[in-house]
């Protein structure tokens, strides 16, 4: 409960990164963490925005001996939070020496290798939209050939949005639906619906090729235009 009274302030204060009122529910989590579950060898996960740990905890569950998970968070309060979990949890205590905690925004984070399986808690519909696709970009950078990444969206959020909303606004919500599109069209793999979420949300899928793409190189060429 604590986590999510405190989770609950931080949408106060800081919405448009926070961008949900309570945590993911244990059914949105499990989906997130889904991909990994059939993985066969050492892997490397990296969940960004993990906020209080909701879908860091079923993730804990997939991780085995020789994997590694790192965690990008922004907000300082949600990485003592973290910190916490990492150092009293059973769960979260017995990958404690395999896991890293990073504060810093995604586009700071300098990873020296690839990820196999990323997974992302951004609310991005609340960012400008430079911003939504420089993350996509980043998204693709950090992932191996193969590689996947799953995210969540809250369920028709975007096109009540584009309908409701005026001027800038009604421009950057358009903007950033043109470049979820074009990447959820090249590179989804599957969607789950979530309706056992505060709100429902999906899960979207979207698999790295594996070799060099051309498709990606356009949606990236595009998006920067």
């Amino acid at each position: 409960m604590s986590h999510y009274l405190e989770f609950f302030r931080q949408f106060r204060t800081t919405f448009e990164t926070t961008g949900a009122i309570a945590p993911s529910s244990r059914f949105l989590a499990a989906h997130m963490a889904g991909p990994m579950k059939q993985h066969q060898g050492p892997k490397k996960v990296l969940e960004i925005g993990p906020g209080t740990g909701a879908v860091t905890r079923e993730i804990v569950k997939q991780i085995r001996p020789g994997d590694q998970l790192d965690l990008v968070e922004l907000n300082d309060k949600f990485v003592e939070i973290l910190h916490q979990r990492f150092d009293t949890e059973q769960g979260f205590r017995e990958i404690k020496l395999q896991t890293a905690i990073h504060n810093c925004p995604l586009q700071d984070y300098g990873a020296g290798e690839e990820y196999d399986y990323i997974v992302s808690g951004l609310p991005l519909n609340n960012f400008p939209t430079e911003l939504v696709s420089d993350i996509f970009k980043a998204y693709f950078r950090l992932l191996k050939p193969g590689g996947v990444l799953s995210y969540f969206e809250y369920m028709y959020v975007r096109p009540v949005r584009k309908v409701v909303s005026r001027g800038e606004e009604n421009q950057r919500i358009r903007e950033i639906d043109q470049i979820m599109v074009d990447y959820t069209r090249q590179f989804r793999i599957r969607r789950n619906w979530v309706w056992c979420n505060l709100p429902p949300a999906w899960v979207q899928h979207l698999q790295k090729e594996k070799s060099s793409s051309p498709a990606l190189e356009q949606t990236a060429s595009q998006n920067q235009s």
